[in-house]
């Protein structure tokens, strides 16, 4: 009887804990323990003014749609410090003590801004995890707080190919590229709230789906170039080009109309922003008309429209493993997919979009809005 009754606590808690948006967290809950009244938008760490390198970590916190700023949400953040330990300290709560003393909150702003200013945090001595800072969320119309993907770093040696592959992406990427400013790292994080997150209330329904979602980090591919600076080689676009800005203009038939007008502003786009945009135009249909005829119609198309700048490209199918095209999950069944990215990190897409003057200034609009993070800050030196 008592095997029983302890059996049927345990299974009415993991059912309670499965229920939990985020499915539970082993830690998170500490983030109230000296919570402050009042959460400004910008956090000074603990350890600033420490050993260590200099990191300042900027971004946006989005609705589920990765593209509505979302306000008053607060981020816990906990990390070790430049020896990759969690400090201790004599002041701290007993209960916090494993979190250390390098920890703070911001709240996002009205614009769903926030910025963390702190140190580089150092790996575990002798183990084989990448340096990371936690990141708990507590969103003001959502019961519990949940844990989203822990923030490493791109050039860490330690993140190697099959660590990356199983991060679960839980709120976007977490994956920093940093730029350096003085004696600064600064890094742009984007937090997209449910995005992988389990049990979160999809009050967002999409109707049409295509591509990965925005806060994602887009996937490595390999097209055949029949047009451009790489043309006659099959180069992976985020991976050689990835370092600034990307559009990504995936369709399933060359003779739509609105194709020669996407291709002709994107080139425009591409000749005003130089070496910090690359626009691919991904053709997904080969197998069906054939290779040969594929990279004719291309080459046409490029000589037709003098195209400088511009890489026409093609794969099999949406389907193709060999490219890994397939990663990027694009819906062979839709008209167009236009995936934008900045630093490999999705910032936007758009399906079925019409060839149109608003569509085009709308994406110049994004291009524009998301540049200020290459602005570098010189505040909080001292």
């Amino acid at each position: 009887m008592k095997y029983i009754l302890l059996l049927l606590l345990v299974s009415t808690h993991i059912f309670s804990q499965n229920n939990l948006v985020g499915g539970g967290c082993d830690g998170c809950e500490l983030m109230y323990i000296n919570l402050p009244k009042e959460i400004p938008h910008t956090s000074k760490s603990p350890a600033w003014n420490a050993d260590g390198q200099k990191l300042l970590i900027t971004g946006t916190v989005f609705n589920l749609d990765g593209k509505t700023p979302a306000p008053n949400v607060i981020i816990y953040y906990w990390q070790t410090d430049n020896s990759g330990f969690y400090p201790d300290r004599d002041y701290l709560d007993p209960r916090v003590k494993r979190h250390g003393y390098v920890r703070g909150w911001v709240k996002s702003n009205d614009k769903g801004k926030y910025e963390i200013y702190t140190i580089r945090p150092a790996a575990y001595p002798n183990r084989n995890i990448p340096a990371h800072i936690h990141l708990s969320i507590k969103e003001p119309n959502i019961p519990n707080e949940y844990y989203t993907d822990g923030l490493e770093f791109d050039d860490d040696i330690l993140l190697t190919s099959t660590y990356r592959k199983n991060l679960e992406k839980r709120g976007g990427s977490g994956i920093l590229r940093t730029l350096t400013s003085g004696n600064m790292q600064i890094a742009e994080h984007n937090i997209i709230l449910g995005l992988n997150i389990p049990n979160y209330p999809k009050s967002l329904k999409w109707s049409i789906y295509s591509g990965q979602e925005i806060g994602e980090d887009f996937h490595s591919i390999t097209p055949y170039h029949a047009w451009g600076p790489d043309k006659g080689s099959k180069t992976c676009p985020v991976c050689r080009y990835g370092r600034y800005y990307g559009i990504l203009y995936f369709i399933n038939n060359l003779q739509e109309p609105e194709t020669e007008k996407w291709v002709s502003k994107f080139e425009q786009l591409n000749q005003k922003w130089g070496n910090q945009l690359k626009v691919y135009l991904i053709f997904g249909n080969a197998n069906n008309i054939g290779e040969e005829r594929t990279k004719t119609v291309l080459e046409k198309l490029g000589s037709k429209l003098k195209l400088k700048h511009l890489a026409l490209t093609y794969v099999p199918s949406f389907d193709d493993r060999e490219s890994d095209i397939y990663l990027a999950k694009i819906n062979p069944d839709v008209r167009n997919t236009i995936i934008i990215y900045k630093n490999r990190s999705i910032i936007d897409k758009f399906i079925n979009f019409d060839a149109n003057k608003e569509n085009y200034r709308l994406i110049s609009s994004i291009l524009e809005n998301n540049s200020d993070y290459l602005n570098l800050k010189e505040s909080w030196k001292q």
